[in-house]
């Protein structure tokens, strides 16, 4: 019996020939999987043991790029997210239940503090934040119902690089899991699982995308127990990565080698440029001496990246540190970091328990691909418009 035309745009005869070998990734795009024959159809998240089961738990594509952070992190296995918070709620969610207490460092990226406040709190896990500075201190922090401890090195606009490895031994000593926002260095220049961390997250929106141009997150284990908590809460939370932003951070992967190397020495260039400012009081990047953690970047980091902070004079008014920041020309005005195009942000940054109280001096600058050259006289001519304001 022939088909109607209409059944056969849906259910066509028609092959291609076979063989084809590209060097880019196919995007594999699909919610429904098919299965061979009805005894073979299960639900199972985990892909590696049940085969494919639902686009839901990751397209070849979603699993290409899973593969190839895990291997850059040296994990056990990696699941994709559609961002960088989905991938910090995941953890969080996870692993954590009612009557729960984590620790937090102060440092910390401004949503992961609001999940714990305004989400997790109403769930009943109780959070504190502890000084990022604390290293073996920890163990004074830790409770009998401390289930998780957060590290995130360098912090989030202060730039305090941690003592992972002795908050790790602290934590472990006790039982307790230990998960590190590891973003800022690529997962390539901190490695985390060698210093002792349990669960490692990057939001792959930043380096590994480094365009700007897709939101992603992943989450690295060292083990499997926690993997098995993590996909199957995965699977009933219902968040699922798109294979094109997926396909968009394999190829930047590509370029990731290049792109660091280039920020790396610009953004190093850059920051003693502006320590030796008359403007500048302080320069936060963890390669500097001087910089609150600077020791512990030199033991454990094997290079860095393009993001740091800079405060200004007491005497600079927050009006003046506004009109530096509108001056720069190529340094445009926008949140999140990593791509090829420079970025800075003005913040107000007031801290308590005896950390630095940097008011409205301090800006967080992203060093893109720009030519160094250009981006310092950018700089210097931001830097002037800002004297010129005080005269």
């Amino acid at each position: 019996m022939g088909k109607s035309w209409k059944t056969r745009l849906i259910h066509s005869d028609v092959q291609v020939p076979a063989g084809y070998r590209s060097l880019a990734s196919p995007v594999y795009r699909g919610s429904t999987t098919l299965f061979p024959d009805s005894a073979s159809v299960n639900d199972g998240w985990d892909q590696h043991e049940a085969g494919y089961t639902y686009g839901l738990y990751g397209t070849p594509t979603t699993l290409e790029l899973a593969a190839k952070i895990c291997e850059l992190e040296k994990g056990y296995r990696t699941i994709v997210m559609p961002g960088g918070q989905g991938a910090i709620a995941l953890i969080n969610l996870a692993l954590l239940r009612n009557g729960d207490h984590i620790l937090i460092p102060e440092s910390v990226y401004t949503p992961n503090r609001k999940l714990a406040r305004n989400v997790l709190r109403r769930f009943g896990v109780e959070a504190s934040f502890y000084p990022p500075e604390v290293g073996a201190g920890i163990k004074d922090l830790l409770r009998e119902n401390t289930r998780l401890v957060w590290c995130e090195s360098p912090g989030s606009i202060t730039m305090e690089v941690q003592d992972v490895p002795a908050i790790a031994e602290a934590a472990h000593a006790r039982g307790v899991l230990v998960a590190l926002d590891n973003t800022w260095s690529a997962g390539v220049y901190f490695d985390a699982f060698a210093h002792g961390v349990d669960i490692t997250m990057q939001a792959l929106t930043k380096y590994v995308g480094g365009h700007s141009d897709l939101l992603l997150g992943s989450v690295t284990v060292r083990d499997a127990k926690v993997y098995q908590q993590l996909g199957a809460t995965q699977q009933l939370l219902g968040c699922a990565a798109s294979p094109d932003d997926c396909s968009l951070a394999l190829r930047g992967m590509k370029t990731l080698a290049v792109r660091l190397k280039h920020i790396e020495a610009s953004a190093l260039r850059i920051a003693r440029w502006l320590a030796a400012r008359p403007e500048i009081e302080r320069v936060l990047h963890p390669a500097l001496e001087g910089s609150p953690g600077h020791e512990f970047w030199k033991r454990d980091f094997t290079g860095s990246a393009g993001v740091f902070s800079i405060v200004f004079k007491s005497e600079a008014t927050k009006a003046q540190v506004l009109q530096f920041v509108d001056a720069l020309e190529l340094f445009e005005i926008g949140y999140s970091w990593g791509g090829v195009t420079s970025l800075a942000v003005a913040y107000d940054f007031h801290g308590s328990k005896g950390r630095p109280d940097y008011g409205h001096r301090i800006v967080r600058l992203n060093i893109g691909l720009e030519d160094t050259e250009d981006l310092l006289e950018d700089l210097e001519q931001g830097l002037n418009s800002l004297r010129k304001r005080q005269d």
